[in-house]
């Protein structure tokens, strides 16, 4: 039993068919801290989650959501589906996290744009991307980040349009596969965009074979809870390393 438990509690939007966003919550809890966790609808779960059914998520209300959230008292919320405001771009971005800050009381911060702050913290002004979305969905990613200052060079795709099933389903050894595929000699970091991506679970071997950081969708939104609410300890991989002694220092 941990006597800090109750440091922070950490409320999590996941869309309803994410299977892998818990598990990797699992791996990346900082001491004292809690999740507590709803899912939320709004597409439609037997087609390719494409641009248009990751809008279509993105736009659906979130009231009844949030209401299920308001008597943990959480400190922060976590928006955990990371193609729903890629797609809708970077101003939308905000004015939805500002839309739930208004509503609930508490900081709130997307998975999109966690992985932009990662990366400002990091410094990389050229990425590798990677991810098992639509071609169009990694335009309008690459598009996002570019309007944050961060250019892809690199793009590395399944090459199918995968189901919800069939994203959550690829194997850490497919997701290390693509994040070698994504670097690039002259990228300052690889990002590996997706909530239900088993791509925490590959961070630290692949830094250790591109030598250069890795920033992923869930492990980005940890990181930015731990740096907002001041929490001990740190994500794994260099975004965890790199950033550590700062973070330490700010608390």
């Amino acid at each position: 039993m941990s006597p800090s438990r109750g440091r922070a509690r950490i409320g999590v939007i996941t869309p309803f068919t994410n299977t892998n966003l818990e598990a990797d919550l699992a791996i990346l809890r900082s001491d004292g801290a809690s999740y507590h966790v709803t899912r939320a609808g709004g597409y439609d779960i037997d087609e390719v989650p494409d641009s248009d059914q990751m809008r279509q998520f993105a736009l659906s209300g979130l009231d009844d959501v949030l209401a299920m959230l308001v008597p943990a008292r959480t400190d922060i919320i976590l928006y955990g589906c990371t193609s729903a405001t890629l797609s809708m771009g970077p101003e939308y971005d905000r004015e939805f996290c500002t839309m739930i800050e208004e509503k609930i009381g508490v900081p709130a911060v997307t998975a999109a744009g966690a992985i932009v702050e990662a990366l400002d913290d990091l410094g990389a002004g050229t990425i590798g991307f990677c991810s098992p979305y639509t071609e169009e969905l990694n335009r309008e990613a690459a598009a996002f980040l570019g309007a944050g200052g961060h250019q892809v060079i690199q793009s590395a795709y399944v090459g199918e349009d995968l189901g919800n099933d069939g994203q959550n389903a690829l194997t850490p050894d497919r997701v290390l596969q693509l994040g070698l595929e994504a670097n690039h000699n002259q990228a300052d970091a690889v990002v590996m965009s997706c909530t239900d991506m088993r791509a925490v679970e590959v961070i630290e071997d692949l830094e250790a074979r591109i030598s250069k950081p890795v920033v992923t969708s869930n492990q980005a939104m940890i990181y930015i809870a731990i740096k907002r609410l001041g929490l001990p300890g740190r994500v794994p991989g260099l975004l965890g390393e790199r950033t550590g002694a700062a973070l330490s220092a700010a608390r």
